[in-house]
């Protein structure tokens, strides 16, 4: 594989935890060079989040070879050449080179190879299989820098046989536009997505809702949403899907991206829930989160005031207020003022307790409840003033009327 240019210097590419790691494989003969997402964002000059490494020789040679430079490492995923090796507290994947023997659309039999261009080759898209030694120097077998100046999302090869390899690659490049992409689509690339996302029912829930959630942290994931819908990718897993109208006006009241937040956006209020939790196998608090996010009732009151924001937040917790608000998109009122208090008001506990309603000679049972929710609604009525005498004073009051 030729080298096609250079890498502008990058201070995480001669950190004393790369040099030390490369030290240590080329003691032992192993050529390394970084690869995928670390070289793709070096290129665009983005912030990288890890940096993985393609290497030469198998796994147990790895781990040999980081074993007698006194380095940690852990056999992540030997079958698929992958170890991962811990250099002052930081980690590194390292992944041998491979060929794909046999697919079965989601998970591959790999064989070990010292061929570059033949590892290049079974990546999924052109700037995905950039290469750059420690100097810079680098590798562009399908010339992804050009596709990344475009804002292109290209797979490798033939767009079909690559989805074929591993059909989430369809949910892949969607994700990647949304992060990579610009306006028009790759053709070939899309209409092979369309051909194709039928097949996407046999995937994992979570390996779906993982891909969604990425594409939605995206800055601007509305297009891409689009998009996807177009090709049916969504038919089956989200067939909820509300179009990207209040996600993009939510995106505009954020401060930060909330991937589940934006999830709410993109379906209908009053949606399952529940089966969508279900069907993408979101964890119990996400599921409960969504619950809460696409519920009809209680309505947001954002012109109410001081008074109704605190009664709101109260009730669901400053968190969740500002998901509700945040998505009360209609509402009018000042909901920048109320976002604010959501943030740093802390709701009072309640000075009475069900202990107090049995000190009047109560028995314990369903009266009792009733009758502190009856105390706490007043409470809150009163914009939470009332004292725990004066909680006490109406508690007796609604004891004696019973």
């Amino acid at each position: 594989m030729k080298a096609t240019g250079r890498l502008e210097p990058q201070p995480w590419m001669d950190s004393p935890e790369v040099r030390t790691l490369f030290d240590s494989l080329g003691r032992a003969g192993i050529a390394a060079r970084f690869v995928g997402g670390c070289v793709r964002n070096a290129v665009l000059d983005r912030a990288i989040d890890d940096i993985d490494m393609a290497v030469d020789k198998p796994p147990e040679t790895i781990m040999r070879a980081l074993t007698a430079s006194r380095l940690k490492s852990v056999p992540t995923g030997l079958k698929h050449g992958t170890v991962t090796a811990l250099v002052e507290g930081l980690r590194f994947e390292l992944t041998t080179l491979r060929r794909d023997v046999e697919t079965d659309g989601r998970r591959a039999v790999v064989a070990f190879t010292d061929d570059w261009l033949e590892d290049a080759s079974r990546r999924d898209f052109t700037f995905n299989a950039l290469y750059a030694d420690r100097d810079g120097t680098l590798y562009d077998p399908f010339d992804g820098r050009s596709d990344l100046a475009a804002g292109r999302v290209r797979f490798i090869g033939d767009a079909d046989t690559r989805i074929a390899e591993d059909r989430l690659r369809v949910l892949r490049f969607f994700r990647f536009h949304a992060w990579y992409g610009r306006a028009p689509l790759d053709g070939p690339s899309f209409d092979a997505c369309r051909r194709n996302a039928g097949a996407l029912g046999g995937l994992s829930g979570e390996r779906v809702a993982k891909e969604l959630l990425r594409l939605l942290a995206a800055s601007a994931p509305a297009g891409a949403l689009q998009a996807m819908a177009e090709a049916g990718a969504l038919d089956h897993w989200l067939p909820e899907y509300a179009g990207a109208a209040r996600l993009e006006l939510l995106i505009s009241r954020e401060d930060e991206p909330d991937p589940l937040r934006r999830l709410a956006a993109i379906l209908p209020v009053g949606a399952d829930a529940t089966a969508i939790g279900k069907r993408l196998r979101l964890s119990t608090q996400q599921a409960l989160r969504l619950d809460v996010m696409l519920a009809k009732e209680p309505a947001v009151d954002v012109a109410g005031g001081p008074k109704a924001w605190r009664a709101g937040i109260h009730r669901l917790g400053n968190n969740l207020y500002a998901d509700r608000l945040l998505l009360a998109l209609d509402a009018v009122g000042d909901w920048r003022a109320a976002l604010a208090l959501a943030r740093h008001w802390t709701s009072p506990e309640l000075p009475v307790s069900g202990g107090d309603a049995l000190k009047l000679g109560l028995k314990p049972g369903p009266l009792v409840g009733a009758l502190i929710e009856a105390v706490e609604r007043w409470w809150i009525e009163g914009d939470f003033t009332a004292d725990r005498a004066a909680c006490l004073s109406e508690l007796e009051r609604l004891a004696r009327s019973k």
